[in-house]
């Protein structure tokens, strides 16, 4: 039985057992286009497939990311093992770490998706003894508007894509590293097999595909959620109104333009987050800063050490003559 079949049969059977309990039935539409694949073999990849898992349509030319809500993240890491399977990561860091139930410790080379585990004993004072209040977050990068590694790659290696995200190629990059300290978020890292800068491409091929990113479209709780910037920023900020609503007054998002998270030159981040406490508790910083626009400053204070350390030669020499 087909998966499209065997739904329209659950289908039936609730709509039996409503009929027995009396009450009044609401017919749940199949998608008109998911009719037109039955088969649970095809024959290839369901063209603008998108359409069906994300409701979106991808098209060149616009500008794509993330809208991670934290507030319904699990910590099941199945966005973390859809990343690895698609781009053929391997393992990182096996073994517990020790500090967390987290066992992948942070983003790397070979880690492009990390769920973080942020325990916080004794801040849930309503629950019982022995308990823990835990905050979640899938972090990624962050493809920022302003991207501090792509302003210093000197060989073209990074690049901004026709979906408005940022991608590393392996077969330009000379290793040269210059994109590490570079971003903010501390999420690009030189793979030690390789020498190569590694990172999130957004799923780059899927875009071109008509696919939906593959931690997007694996996460159950929809914590990760893919679409244009412009309509996800929309369903974030109704997002934030609505756990207001519910008293969840902590709630606020990280990485839109003019808030936390899109500071010192970077815009705002394409792949933003909503959180529910200080960005340091996630390992985010408060005020991130594009190392850009501290070129003036540290030029300055280099030209005042170098005027100093010639002022005092200078005297040095002096009183050496002096005492001849």
């Amino acid at each position: 039985m087909s998966a499209v079949n065997y739904a329209e049969t659950e289908l039936q059977d609730a709509r039996s057992r409503v009929h027995l309990e009396g009450h009044p039935v609401h017919p749940l539409p199949v998608p008109e286009r998911a009719l037109q694949y039955r088969e649970s073999i095809l024959a290839g990849i369901i063209p603008h497939e998108a359409e069906l898992t994300a409701g979106v349509t991808i098209t060149p030319g616009q500008s794509y990311g993330f809208f991670t809500d934290t507030s319904l993240c699990i910590g099941c890491k199945a966005c973390e093992v859809a990343c690895k399977e698609w781009n053929n990561l391997p393992a990182d860091e096996i073994g517990l770490t020790g500090q967390s139930y987290d066992n992948t410790g942070r983003l790397s080379a070979l880690t492009w998706r990390h769920v973080e585990f942020i325990e916080q004993p004794g801040r849930a004072t309503s629950m019982p003894a022995f308990q823990s209040h835990w905050l979640m977050m899938s972090d990624v990068c962050k493809h920022c508007a302003n991207a501090g590694c792509l302003e210093a790659c000197p060989t073209g290696a990074l690049f901004r894509t026709e979906f408005d995200t940022v991608v590393v190629q392996q077969d330009v990059c000379n290793g040269c590293g210059y994109c590490v300290p570079s971003c903010p978020f501390g999420v690009i890292e030189t793979n030690k097999l390789d020498g190569k800068a590694h990172k999130c491409t957004l799923c780059y091929d899927r875009l071109k595909g008509g696919l939906e990113p593959a931690c997007a479209k694996s996460c159950p709780t929809n914590s990760i959620q893919f679409g244009p910037l412009d309509d996800l920023t929309r369903r974030a900020e109704q997002r934030v109104k609505d756990l207001h609503a519910l008293g969840v007054d902590n709630a606020y998002l990280y990485g839109t333009r003019g808030g936390p998270g899109a500071t010192g030159g970077i815009g705002r981040l394409n792949a933003f987050f909503l959180l529910l406490d200080r960005p340091e508790a996630y390992n985010l910083p408060a005020a991130p800063t594009l190392p850009s626009t501290r070129v003036r400053s540290g030029l300055l204070a280099g030209l005042a050490t170098m005027a100093g350390l010639t002022l005092a030669a200078v005297a040095a020499f002096a009183a050496g003559r002096r005492d001849r």
